[in-house]
C-alpha cells in the first residue's frame, strides 16, 4: 500500500483546530500564497440545491468582514465548488469566508480565475 495514492480529506498544509469564531475551523499550518486553490468544498448532486460537503467545506467558518478565502465555482465542471485564498494567509491563521446563507450558489464569488489543482509535497 505504500505506493498507492491515499485519500487526504484536507491538503497537508491545512488543519482542523478549535475555532475563535465557531466551533471548528480549518487552520493553515504553513504559508499559503493569494490565488490558492485550497480544494473541493462542496458537489452539487441534485437540483435544487442539494449539495454534499468535503471536510474543507465543512469546517471554513463565516466572518462577515475581511475573509481570507472565497468560494468559486469550476468553470467545465459546474457542479463543483472550489475554496480559493484570495489574499496570502500565514501559517496558524484560521481559514474563513463570507455567506450569507447555506446556499452555496448564493455566495459564489465572480473570480474567473484558472488555477491549478493543489500539488502535496512529498
Amino acid at each position: 500500500m505504500a505506493n498507492e495514492e491515499m485519500y487526504k480529506p484536507l491538503p497537508s498544509f491545512l488543519t482542523v483546530d478549535k475555532s475563535e469564531i465557531h466551533g471548528l475551523g480549518i487552520y493553515a499550518t504553513k504559508d499559503v500564497a493569494n490565488q490558492t486553490n485550497l480544494g473541493l468544498s462542496h458537489v452539487l448532486v441534485d437540483k435544487p440545491n442539494i449539495f454534499v460537503r468535503t471536510p474543507l467545506g465543512g469546517f471554513i467558518n463565516h466572518t462577515p468582514e475581511n475573509p481570507n478565502c472565497v468560494l468559486i465555482r469550476d468553470i467545465n465542471f459546474t457542479h463543483l465548488f472550489f475554496i480559493m485564498a484570495i489574499r496570502h494567509i500565514k501559517a496558524g491563521e484560521e481559514l474563513t469566508i463570507t455567506y450569507q446563507s447555506y446556499d452555496p450558489e448564493q455566495y459564489i464569488d465572480d473570480h474567473d480565475t484558472e488555477f491549478e489543482e493543489v500539488k502535496e509535497e512529498e
